[in-house]
């Protein structure tokens, strides 16, 4: 593993497949002001790289992908010191929501507030059979925020209100159930059960899934018609590469 600095550690495949480990944050992958920083700086170097084409995000340990901000940090932040902190953590989740390139969530074991706002912010969240996820926020004085915005998007109003308001864990068939997460590896299977994903990433045409990524960030935020409309010219521009000619010629060869 390449340790790109003491929090972000990365490994590469000949494919263009590069994982992304989060280090030295304890046993369940806290996120300390320091790692939070660490592990944005990282996917900021990443994201430049125009031969990556998947982005998997993992813990250092089989207890977590992030167990969730750190508490005893939290616990001695005034008003101005904790709106920095939680801007540290807006920046991150942005840097997974922006990234270029497909990005999944590699889950095991748990994954509390911060985490799980990390993990909304990917493309793709895979869990372990035995992933549990919440949002605690609430049992230790504090609303969950940032990213958790998301949540309604992905499991509708009832079911986020549930998670932020309650502060009850949930199970990954409950969280797969909800669409919270996209797929619950059978035991011992979570590596491929992420394979078989980052398999079906690889046999689209990079610049298209770049494409759609960048279309499905704008059409969270635009009205319909707009999206609509704007996809328009975006599909013209995906002819201005080789993709659409040599993709859709092998398709046509192989119905030959």
């Amino acid at each position: 593993m390449l340790m790109l600095n003491p929090y972000c550690g990365i490994d590469r495949d000949t494919r263009g497949v590069v994982r992304l480990t989060i280090c030295n944050a304890g046993t369940l992958n806290i996120l300390g002001s320091a790692v939070i920083n660490g592990v944005r700086e990282g996917l900021q170097a990443l994201a430049t790289e125009r031969q990556l084409r998947v982005l998997v995000i993992a813990g250092q340990s089989e207890k977590s992908m992030i167990g969730g901000a750190d508490i005893k940090e939290l616990a001695k932040l005034d008003q101005a010191s904790a709106e920095k902190f939680i801007t540290g953590l807006r920046d991150l989740c942005e840097a997974v929501r922006a990234f270029p390139s497909p990005v999944i969530a590699r889950m095991p074991g748990w994954c509390l507030g911060g985490g799980l706002e990390v993990a909304a912010a990917c493309d793709f969240r895979i869990a372990a059979h035995g992933a549990k996820f919440g949002m605690p926020e609430v049992r230790v004085g504090i609303p969950s925020v940032i990213h958790a915005a998301l949540l309604p998007r992905l499991i509708g109003w009832g079911r986020a209100r549930w998670l932020v308001m309650t502060a009850e864990n949930i199970d990954a068939a409950t969280a797969l159930a909800w669409g919270l997460i996209d797929v619950v590896a059978p035991e011992g299977g979570l590596d491929a059960a992420v394979e078989q994903t980052v398999a079906s990433l690889l046999a689209c045409g990079p610049e298209a899934l770049r494409t759609q990524k960048a279309l499905l960030r704008q059409w969270e935020e635009l009205p319909l018609t707009e999206s609509v409309n704007l996809s328009i010219g975006v599909f013209g521009q995906s002819y201005l590469t080789d993709e659409p000619k040599r993709l859709m010629q092998g398709f046509i060869d192989r119905k030959r």
